[in-house]
């Protein structure tokens, strides 16, 4: 292996380390301070929602997808499910749910922060 190899891979070891709930997580992770979905899309708070529970349902989210938690995804330190109007169930991190953009349409656009004074970009 070459150095440089090296360097991302003890990188790697030291960010799954630090933050296991997020870095191990097949939900989500961290990239350049903000939270963002497998794929690299931007995650997305919602200052509507309360008491760990979506105020986001029916044509909000379809604007706003949520991040759907998968059968047997195990929730760990600051990650909760929480369960949706329609009884699936969502991912959260430090109760707030969180989402995706429509409008998004690469992995580091963040056109959805800020919208309405109610969207904001997810941060640890």
């Amino acid at each position: 292996m070459t150095r440089h190899t090296l360097n991302w891979m003890a990188l790697f070891s030291a960010v799954a380390l630090a933050l296991p709930g997020i870095a191990s997580a097949d939900h989500a992770m961290m990239k350049d301070g903000m939270m963002v979905d497998h794929a690299g899309m931007t995650l997305y708070t919602f200052d509507k929602d309360a008491g760990g529970k979506s105020m986001c349902n029916g044509e909000c989210a379809k604007n706003w997808p949520p991040l759907m938690a998968k059968a047997g995804e195990k929730a760990e330190g600051k990650w909760t499910q929480i369960k949706r109007d329609d009884g699936s169930m969502q991912w959260a991190y430090d109760g707030k749910p969180l989402y995706t953009f429509v409008k998004d349409k690469k992995a580091g656009d963040m056109t959805g922060d800020g919208m309405k004074d109610v969207w904001h970009v997810a941060k640890p």
